[in-house]
Formats: structure tokens, sequence, C-alpha cells
């Protein structure tokens, strides 16, 4: 994931297809380490359930804490860099690769694979903040404010919902709705959306 992320950094490579790629064959592979859990004690619709609703809260508190900061010049030009690079894909096209294939992937991997091993080693709650930790460590790659912020915020929340649900069911809901929304409605002015 820093890999693909120095990649996107240094204009190697476009956004959403590299991540969706990396993310996407990571999360795969996940798939076959037998640590991923879709959820636990809880019926899965309700852990969706409980997921979407936590995505449209998590992209209203960020529409609300951009509009408060909105004279932050740097993190404008990230977040307007950022869509930037969205390298001549259809807005229906990035918004499946990244909430479809990068968000379920990074699901898999981080709330799937990592929490799972650390929780193991270290119990629930040190092993959640072990992969919490690790998942922002990898987005500070990108050298973007906005993705460092979302690997913050929307990684806790993420993990939360895992430790909360044992599994990644609702962090999964949470983290595609929240991404198809940033992607297809940014909470900040995109010169060329489309």
């Amino acid at each position: 994931m820093a890999l693909a992320w120095t990649l996107v950094r240094t204009g190697r490579t476009s956004v959403w297809p590299t991540t969706a790629v990396c993310m996407g064959s990571l999360g795969i592979l996940s798939l076959f380490t037998g640590e991923v859990r879709l959820v636990e004690g809880l019926p899965a619709p309700v852990a969706m359930v409980l997921g979407i609703g936590a995505g449209l809260a998590l992209y209203l508190a960020t529409a609300a804490f951009l509009s408060l900061v909105r004279g932050w010049e740097l993190l404008a030009g990230h977040a307007e860099a950022l869509y930037d690079r969205r390298g001549g894909l259809s807005l229906v096209t990035a918004v499946l690769l990244a909430a479809g294939v990068s968000a379920a992937g990074e699901e898999l991997l981080w709330r799937g694979v990592v929490m799972g091993v650390a929780g193991g080693a270290l119990g629930e709650l040190p092993g959640a903040a072990v992969a919490w930790a690790a998942y922002v460590t990898a987005n500070a790659f990108s050298g973007s404010i906005p993705i460092v912020l979302g690997g913050i915020v929307g990684g806790a929340a993420w993990t939360a919902l895992a430790v909360w649900t044992g599994g990644i069911a609702a962090g999964l809901a949470c983290h595609a709705v929240w991404t198809a929304l940033m992607v297809a409605l940014p909470p900040v002015p995109v010169e060329d959306r489309t």
C-alpha cells in the first residue's frame, strides 16, 4: 500500500486504478488467510445497516469539518490534487474502483487480517490499535493531507466498528459508503468532477 501511494504521489500512476489493483489484490489474498470474519454475534445484515448509517454520519462529519477549515489552503490544494489524479476515469468508474474495490480490500486486509493477527498476539484492543496505526502509517506514504486525515479518522471509525461487531461487515459498509460519497460528492470545491 505504501508503494502504491508512493507511485501515485510521484505522479507515475493514477490514484483510483493503482489503489484498486493494490488493495483489491491484497484483499483477495486476505481471504485465503482464514483470519477474516464478517461479523460475530450479530446478523450480517444488521451490521451492514449499522455500517451504512455510520458511513453517512462519517461523510456528514467530514463535510462539517471541511466547512470549518475552509481557509486551510494546503488541505484544499491537496484535495484538489487528489481529485485531479483520477486520470480521465469516469466518475462511475472512479467510485466503483475506490468504494467497491479499494475500500473492500482495505477492510479485508487491515481490519480482517492485520487486526485479527495483532489481536491474537496482543489482545483485542491493543491489536486493534496496532492495525489502526499501521493503516495510518501506510496511508502517510500518500503525502496527501486528506488521505492521512481519512486514515486517522476513518481508520479509527472502521476499526471501532470491527471491534464492536466482531468482523468487517459494518466497517466495510461504512468505508464503502463514505468513500463513494467522498468521490461522487466531494465536500470541497473541485473544478472538474466528471
